[in-house]
């Protein structure tokens, strides 16, 4: 059961334990939503500032405050879903969490730049436009009433909530970690065995959220192989899960 996860997750998280699946968790869905989003910390570093809070750098090199700032953040976001994993999806976790990535980064010191709250500027992704400011709470609020509205929730439909808040696009920047982080915390919610989203599946998973809607498949194949990747954890750690 998935339930077993969760409370692993949270004893392992309340105790301070190494070398667990929360410590494992921690340190790569952090390196790999960060790597994708364009941080050069290694995973290395990730995993040193994780158990050290300090950070290791070799002779010469340079290493951007923001990753740094932005990787101590998003281990606190993960204990947010960690304890919020069974709660009902809002848009105040939403912007919370936003809150959470990019305090104290220098988007933080933007006037333009709305931490914890929806953009204020309109933009693009890829080429593509996204949901105007102005209607970027009616878009919200319609997404989560649906979603919450459904009785059973599964892959599918966790899938399609990400893809959704990602083509919305709500917040100035930040819109993938937090959407990878929404989709982990809305498997644990709902029996599903979460995954992380490595570096080498980023163009799968780009091409997944492009094709959705067309052809459902190519998301799905990608995060069930990152799926497969995550039960081996599990495995290893003899945690139960359904299949």
């Amino acid at each position: 059961m998935t339930n077993d996860l969760l409370t692993a997750l949270r004893e392992q998280k309340q105790t301070g334990m190494k070398g667990g699946i929360y410590h494992k968790t921690q340190i790569d869905m952090t390196y790999n939503s960060n790597h994708i989003e364009g941080s050069r910390l290694t995973h290395e570093q990730t995993r040193y500032i994780f158990e050290t809070n300090t950070i290791g750098i070799g002779d010469g090199e340079a290493v951007s405050v923001n990753d740094i700032v932005e990787t101590v953040n998003h281990f606190r976001c993960i204990d947010l879903i960690i304890d919020k994993a069974e709660e009902p999806l809002t848009e105040q976790m939403m912007k919370q969490l936003h809150g959470m990535l990019k305090t104290g980064t220098s988007d933080s010191r933007k006037d333009w730049f709305a931490v914890g709250d929806y953009k204020r500027l309109p933009d693009e992704v890829g080429g593509e436009a996204t949901c105007e400011p102005e209607h970027v709470h009616e878009h919200i609020e319609r997404l989560l009433n649906e979603y919450e509205s459904k009785a059973h929730r599964n892959l599918k439909d966790v899938l399609d909530l990400h893809v959704r808040f990602e083509r919305i696009h709500p917040f100035q920047d930040g819109n993938g970690r937090v959407g990878r982080l929404i989709m982990f915390k809305e498997c644990l919610r709902n029996g599903i065995v979460p995954f992380v989203i490595t570096d080498e599946l980023k163009m799968f998973y780009y091409r997944g959220l492009r094709e959705w809607g067309h052809v459902d498949g190519y998301l799905t194949d990608t995060c069930l192989t990152a799926q497969d990747h995550y039960k081996a954890a599990l495995d290893y750690f003899r945690i139960g899960y359904s299949a």
